[in-house]
């Protein structure tokens, strides 16, 4: 094993979610190899950090009593008083929303790439088993109905061969810890894992494009459904990929 399949993995080994043939490998590289032995604890601090919520502050209860100790005690002040008063409590405010504004955004992009790990790693372990289909059709008659009882919905599945990207057949994967469904095509030797889900809302969502681990991620999101497209294909190609499965969709 080389350090770009295991930092693929570490995330699956950290959350328990690798067989223990694969596990074994992965923990034997990260004791052979300094650098990914230093990735694997910088991940797992920073768990700990976010688990124990060391970023919460709670302000003393004696904090506005010893303010205001140390504030003028003369009439002739006790506007200016207030307003200083005023005017922290006011500061303190807006710094407490600027703080828990800017811990959510950062909450928020480390799930995001925690997500996308998972996801290079199924589309990883896909290439490496003979798992990479459960149903193996390039009908997508056979492959769509495949899923029903499978999942809570079956996935669109659109066959794109006379656009040169040929429907392997499918499987159902797992990405943070639910199931999803897997279309597997192919273009040219190259394998793209498209992954599908249900999204929390009907509207769409822009598509972005992320290299990770040597891999090209194009994620988007329309018609209620979360999509992941994933190869080692170029960006360019993958987008059209993307494009050409979406234009599908709207037919």
């Amino acid at each position: 094993m080389n350090c770009d399949e295991a930092q693929v993995l570490l995330h699956a080994l950290i959350d328990g979610e690798l067989d223990a043939g694969n596990a074994r490998e992965v923990e034997a590289h990260v004791a052979a190899c300094p650098k990914c032995a230093a990735t694997l604890s910088d991940v797992q601090d920073l768990r700990k950090a976010i688990d124990s919520r060391a970023l919460q502050f709670t302000a003393p209860r004696g904090l506005r009593r010893n303010i205001e100790g140390k504030l003028p005690a003369s009439p002739a002040t006790a506007a200016n008083r207030r307003a200083i008063l005023k005017g922290f409590a006011l500061g303190a405010t807006a710094t407490a929303l600027a703080a828990s504004g800017l811990l959510l955004m950062v909450t928020r992009e480390i799930e995001q790439r925690r997500v996308l790990d998972e996801i290079v790693s199924a589309h990883l372990r896909s290439l490496q088993s003979d798992r990479l289909t459960d149903v193996v059709s390039s009908d997508q008659h056979t492959v769509k109905p495949w899923f029903n009882g499978r999942l809570a919905a079956s996935p669109p599945v659109i066959d794109l061969t006379a656009q040169g990207f040929t429907l392997l057949g499918a499987r159902i994967d797992y990405v943070d810890a639910r199931p999803v469904a897997a279309i597997v095509y192919r273009r040219r030797v190259h394998i793209i894992n498209l992954f599908c889900e249900p999204a929390s809302s009907q509207a769409e969502t822009a598509a972005s494009m992320q290299s990770l681990h040597g891999f090209n991620v194009r994620s988007w999101g329309e018609k209620g459904i979360h999509l992941w497209a994933v190869s080692d294909i170029n960006p360019d190609e993958l987008s059209e990929f993307g494009e050409k499965f979406a234009a599908g969709l709207s037919q």
